[in-house]
């Protein structure tokens, strides 16, 4: 058939980055694609998010962090009863749909709001985007955690992080060239399509996940029926799960301290485009640059390094480098606090952790209960990453209140992210640990 030398092609090309096997190209595509289109779905709608923030007044900026903790708590118990009660295709099409459905109405909403309504409804937008940036991911992660092993997402978890990055490309290069020739409910508009393509790849791939294991084996046989089957368990049982192990709690640790330190820098950026950038048109281009270069920065590390860093030296070593990464960058933010520095250590940080930290933190999940994927981990990434940006926002008004500037909050941040290391390599260790016994079992 014509489309088989070029897909035999693609696995020729694939094998020689990656340990491919051939039952695993097909699942691996569709991942790919659902993940481009989530990824894309945000990129094209973030630097309208960033650009509402700075509107509403960066002094503002963590109040509407805090919006985004309340609607966190308030959108997870509705998704973990749906994770109780439907199987995994149907609860995860359903909550795509809903934050589909929640962009038409913001389309509706900016169009036919004055100035004044632009900026309330931008403080809700801002919120919402934030909820909807980490509950769609989470989401997707979850189940590749369900649908590959521990050892496969060693070899293909940075491959698909690759496919992440491309959509961040593809929407940040968009949204780049088309924020001031358009409106911005026109990007809304694609992206509430892209979350429709996404939908679809999540019902393809739940079919062809069993093809991961053995024709024929019981290991088979139980992917088809856990793939019908709902998860179960309470409504709470993330929450109480997480409260119960010193792993996930360690988990979450590792989180917090991510997110506290990025609220840090996130900040700063903002109080750099308000003062240097004159208008809207501007300042959403400026965020979409820096997605872009980020992102492409990344596609290269993931394609090249993530799998055969991890496959060389570990989990535990890879969970690490970002925190120490953040060490030397805010040791250096302490010495010389420049606007080039706070770029330069922002974008490190992003292409660090979206090229190794975020992959190699989804394999610690590999070796948890089906359970705890779906619920342990949509606390974790979204209820505690949201209360690590809390915590971070109002601890810089509190710094900034006692006169800290960049050198001040730097050496704050210092002793965090050495904590941080200690914890990623402790996860690392653990992990393996964990994996070794379910080899077992």
């Amino acid at each position: 058939m014509p489309f088989e030398a070029p897909a035999a092609r693609v696995r020729e090309r694939l094998a020689r980055l990656v340990e491919l096997r051939p039952q695993e190209f097909i699942v691996l595509a569709w991942a790919w694609l659902y993940v481009l289109a989530l990824m894309a779905a945000y990129y094209v709608i973030r630097p309208i998010r960033d650009t509402m923030g700075v509107e509403g007044g960066v002094e503002n900026l963590q109040w509407l962090f805090t919006g985004t903790l309340l609607a966190m708590l308030a959108i997870n118990p509705p998704y973990a009863a749906l994770v109780r009660r439907l199987p995994r295709v149907r609860f995860i099409t359903w909550t795509y749909l809903f934050f589909a459905t929640n962009l038409i109405g913001f389309i509706f909403l900016l169009q036919a709001a004055d100035e004044m309504q632009r900026i309330w409804i931008g403080r809700g937008f801002f919120i919402w985007v934030s909820v909807f940036n980490l509950f769609v991911v989470s989401v997707f992660w979850a189940l590749m955690v369900d649908v590959f092993r521990a050892e496969q997402a060693r070899r293909l978890f940075g491959l698909i992080s690759a496919g992440a990055t491309v959509g961040a490309i593809c929407g940040s290069a968009r949204a780049s060239g088309l924020a001031s020739r358009l409106e911005a409910h026109w990007l809304l508009s694609a992206s509430a399509l892209l979350l429709l393509l996404a939908v679809l790849a999540v019902r393809r791939l739940s079919q062809l996940a069993p093809h991961l294991r053995e024709p024929g084996s019981d290991a088979a046989a139980a992917a088809e029926r856990e793939a019908e089957a709902p998860v179960g368990g309470s409504i709470l049982s993330g929450l109480t799960h997480m409260l119960r192990s010193p792993y996930l709690l360690g988990i979450g640790a590792y989180i917090l301290l991510f997110t506290v330190t990025s609220t840090f820098l996130y900040f700063q950026q903002a109080s750099i485009v308000r003062d240097h950038f004159p208008d809207r048109a501007s300042r959403t281009a400026f965020f979409a640059n820096v997605d872009l270069v980020v992102n492409i920065l990344t596609l290269l590390l993931q394609v090249f390094l993530t799998s055969r860093f991890i496959k060389c030296f570990g989990v535990a070593i890879a969970a690490a480098v970002l925190p120490a990464l953040s060490l030397a960058g805010f040791g250096l933010l302490a010495l010389a606090p420049t606007v080039a520095a706070i770029v330069a250590v922002q974008v490190l940080r992003r292409v660090a952790n979206f090229g190794l930290a975020k992959p190699t933190r989804e394999m610690l999940f590999t070796v948890l209960p089906r359970e705890d994927k779906y619920k342990a981990k949509s606390v974790l990434d979204t209820v505690v990453y949201r209360s690590g940006d809390q915590l971070g926002s109002w601890s810089y008004a509190l710094l900034g209140s006692l006169g800290a500037g960049v050198a001040g909050v730097a050496l704050t941040a210092v002793p965090l992210a050495a904590l941080w290391v200690g914890n990623a390599l402790w996860l690392g260790r653990r992990q393996k640990q964990l994996a070794a016994e379910a080899a077992q079992r």
